[in-house]
């Protein structure tokens, strides 16, 4: 495989933060290249991601994703600079517009203009990167700017955008160091990576597209007992089109699975989640997901490893897996099994 692996890692499936840090070192020994984790109304991202990093020697962190609404800018700046110094420089900073449930029943701001705030916000941070003040006159932020208290590294974190749509992705690929997309076939996936290439022109930093890591996330599970594994895959991904708000949804309808949403979105209306696993057909879970048997799912990340444009797969699991699952599918995914 040239692609690189990414291991997404849930932090609500574990007890302390001490044992995410377990299954980073896990990660590591398997051949894992990165752990990323997420954040949203659990726990703060940096208390795990920091001791993953202390027993860690060559993996890589990142996490996916901080909303712009749920810190400043600067302590966002503050917050990679912290993780870059504890990783000897192996953390990227993962963030993207975020959504109007965790923005506005979680951080109580109003979700306004969040492609305009994704930007100034990255914006920023690299301003504190770069000179040490988050200084910026914008639309959304006026900041006068005071002084970082530590020298700024010669390589600061690289920024990753998380997006979805055509003008955000664009977005990401203008000002972004790389792109972690989520729910894309393999044809919606080379379609979307135009905008980004696009994005990447308009820059004016002189970047290539090569230059973005573009890393996308997919959430299956292998196990030995098939029709098991593509149950559970089946389920997630038909609550993340269903119920995860409306992006997925409309970015996988737009893909051409518009009536298949909106199955999947009425049943959703009833609160059925099993009419929602049978609304989603086996064709769109195999261009979604990797779900079934070791072999099976190491061919299919392979396969998505291979599209033109990717330079790593983000693996992580889907809801309800055992431990054997877990270790089982990262096993199949890095060769190890």
């Amino acid at each position: 495989m040239n692609a690189e692996l990414d291991l997404l890692i849930g932090l609500n499936d574990y007890d302390r933060p001490q044992d995410v840090a377990d299954r980073a070192v896990q990660a590591e020994e398997l051949g894992f290249d990165r752990i990323t984790t997420g954040e949203t109304t659990g726990w703060n991202i940096v208390p795990p991601l920091t001791l993953a990093a202390d027993r860690t020697d060559e993996l890589g962190l990142s996490n996916d994703v901080v909303s712009p609404y749920g810190r400043s800018p600067a302590m966002l700046a503050q917050t990679a600079l912290t993780l870059h110094d504890a990783s000897e420089g192996r953390f990227r900073l993962g963030i993207g517009p975020s959504s109007p449930a965790i923005t506005e029943r979680w951080h109580g701001a109003e979700f306004e203009r969040p492609l305009r705030r994704t930007r100034e916000t990255i914006e920023i941070i690299r301003n504190v990167f770069e000179t040490g003040s988050p200084a910026y006159e914008g639309d959304i932020f006026d900041i006068p700017g005071l002084d970082y208290e530590r020298d700024v590294p010669d390589t600061p974190p690289a920024i990753d955008v998380a997006t979805l749509g055509p003008k955000a992705t664009e977005m990401a690929g203008r000002f972004g160091d790389g792109w972690a997309p989520q729910l894309f076939t393999a044809d919606g996936l080379r379609d979307r990576l135009e905008d980004l290439e696009r994005g990447a022109e308009l820059a004016d930093t002189g970047k290539s597209p090569d230059d973005l890591r573009v890393a996308p996330i997919v959430r299956g599970v292998a196990s030995e007992d098939r029709e098991r594994a593509r149950e559970l895959a089946r389920s997630t991904t038909a609550f993340m089109l269903g119920a995860y708000g409306p992006y997925y949804g409309d970015s996988v309808a737009e893909q051409g699975y518009e009536d298949v949403v909106s199955e999947i979105r009425a049943a959703w209306e009833d609160r059925d989640t099993d009419a929602m696993a049978a609304a989603l057909p086996d064709d769109v879970l195999d261009d979604l997901a990797p779900a079934g048997t070791p072999e099976e799912v190491r061919e299919w990340v392979e396969a998505y490893a291979a599209i033109d444009g990717v330079d790593a797969v983000r693996v992580g699991f889907v809801r309800g897996v055992s431990e054997e699952d877990k270790v089982t599918t990262m096993e199949a995914v890095t060769g190890a099994l």
